[in-house]
């Protein structure tokens, strides 16, 4: 297949683009840079230079693809405060690939999850806000788009993370000299390697049916105490508990430090043979490669 991926030089894209090469699928990466024009095609694929805020161009890489993988996202805006804004874009970019695709039979592969019938994970899958752009993108079906999503785990670790909840976290206790949890720490995060996550949107595209939900975590969940312990003997600062209403500034806006999420994948597993073989979330931590700085 000729697959369009954006975010195709990104910390995901540039796993996923290698495992589709080597799947035999023809890849195109969005690139908005030259830079990243480079980026792309060092990984073997053709660079499109373009950009998501352009619609028109967006339908026409979507017209000379036979599947969409749209994993772009402003990452750094978390930091910095201006989620609600890169959710409210990244909304905009799938409603104008849903324009392009409809009536074409094509496959459309996003990120995320929408409501799964069990009230405690919907409870977090819905404050996240980017569950809202989840559910648009299952609603391609009735526009005759073959739309899947891929639960990528808030934590999705690996050598290639730099801005994720990981490098967040460390950060925040490098600048405070001490690694923090909220209360007792029990809340959790589910975990996948880079790795593992990309060789199972391959998997989705070749094989996952229509509407297909794909929760792409190896880890179900890992207690956000044992993270912040883990981080802290690897700085050699103490790991203390924050108390709730010191949270926000403490981890300085950081919205999901207090999120408990679990992501069962026994069903990712028996529908596509999806099995994780790389290091743990703990055991990545502890290679050291996250504590290296420059």
């Amino acid at each position: 297949m000729r697959v369009f991926v954006t975010g195709a030089s990104g910390h995901i894209g540039s796993a996923v683009v290698p495992e589709l090469l080597q799947a035999g699928h023809q890849v195109v990466g969005l690139a908005r840079s030259d830079a990243s024009a480079a980026a792309v095609e060092a990984l073997g694929a053709e660079a499109r230079r373009g950009d998501l805020r352009d619609p028109d161009d967006l339908g026409k890489a979507a017209a000379d693809a036979d599947a969409v993988i749209h994993l772009a996202f402003d990452h750094g805006s978390i930091a910095a405060g201006r989620f609600a804004d890169a959710v409210e874009a990244d909304h905009g970019v799938v409603r104008a690939f849903g324009d392009a695709l409809a009536g074409a039979g094509k496959t459309f592969i996003g990120v995320g999850l929408a409501r799964t019938g069990d009230a405690r994970r919907d409870a977090a899958i819905s404050a996240n806000p980017r569950s809202a752009v989840a559910h648009t993108i299952l609603g391609f079906a009735e526009r005759d788009i073959r739309a899947i999503l891929v639960g990528v785990p808030p934590v999705t670790h690996s050598s290639q993370d730099r801005h994720g909840f990981i490098p967040i976290l460390i950060k925040i206790a490098r600048d405070a000299g001490v690694s923090g949890y909220v209360g007792d720490g029990a809340n959790r995060w589910p975990a996948g390697h880079t790795l593992d996550v990309a060789r199972l949107f391959v998997l989705a595209l070749e094989k996952a049916p229509a509407g297909a939900q794909l929760p792409a975590a190896a880890e179900e969940g890992i207690t956000v105490r044992e993270i912040a312990e883990t981080i802290a003997r690897r700085l050699d600062v103490p790991a203390v508990s924050v108390p709730a209403e010191r949270a926000a500034d403490h981890f300085k806006g950081f919205p999901f430090v207090t999120v408990d999420l679990t992501m069962p994948n026994t069903q990712t597993r028996q529908l596509l043979a999806w099995e994780p073989v790389q290091p743990g979330l703990i055991a990545d931590l502890e290679q050291g490669h996250y504590f290296t700085e420059g």
